[in-house]
């Protein structure tokens, strides 16, 4: 498939709200609805972003990371997601191999990442998102510094985006430091 891009970076206020302990749920919904229009394609369903780390304020988006079974099959669960008129398509806006499709659901929305097993990009969410649900230091660190961007981003969701990255990065490369740790550690416990 060629890379395909969004149109636009999105505009209007960011908005970072207290964590809902309904997320969980519009994520198992979401889930569900996935498992019964993809079926067999589904290897895994993902909740990720901040709206899946308990207690973190977050934009009011279900990020959700659905990875296909079978890379061959990828396009054939792209195009059955597009058939969907309540998720809009997004293409492949940053070339990595995740084909994104976004629903708006009045107070919330939702963001859907299709991918194929062992995606980097799908791989460094797991890492980001495990890592801030058991360092509750590092997630409010996390929380701290969204809110202060997206009160100076203006709209600006380049700016937002981009001023998460270098943290983003740090703790991704932090966690996967600690789980390749504890797999050597398991290998000589054996």
């Amino acid at each position: 498939m060629e890379p395909l891009t969004a149109e636009g970076t999105g505009s209007g206020a960011i908005r970072v709200v207290p964590y809902n302990p309904d997320w969980p749920f519009l994520f198992a919904r979401i889930k569900h609805e996935l498992v019964c229009h993809l079926g067999g394609l589904l290897d895994s369903v993902h909740h990720v972003g901040s709206t899946s780390v308990p207690g973190l304020a977050a934009k009011p988006k279900i990020d959700v990371d659905a990875v296909i079974a079978d890379t061959a099959r990828l396009e054939e669960a792209v195009a059955l997601m597009r058939l969907k008129s309540e998720w809009a398509f997004q293409g492949e806006p940053y070339g990595d191999g995740v084909w994104t499709f976004t629903s708006g659901h009045g107070s919330w929305g939702a963001r859907l990442y299709l991918c194929a097993p062992g995606t980097a990009t799908h791989e460094k969410r797991i890492l980001f998102r495990d890592w801030l649900r058991t360092h509750c230091e590092d997630a409010a660190k996390y929380e701290a510094l969204k809110r202060r961007l997206a009160a100076e981003a203006d709209g600006d969701w380049n700016a937002y985006t981009g001023g998460k990255s270098s943290f983003v990065t740090a703790i991704v490369e932090r966690a996967r430091l600690e789980v390749q740790a504890d797999r050597q550690r398991e290998k000589i416990d054996g």
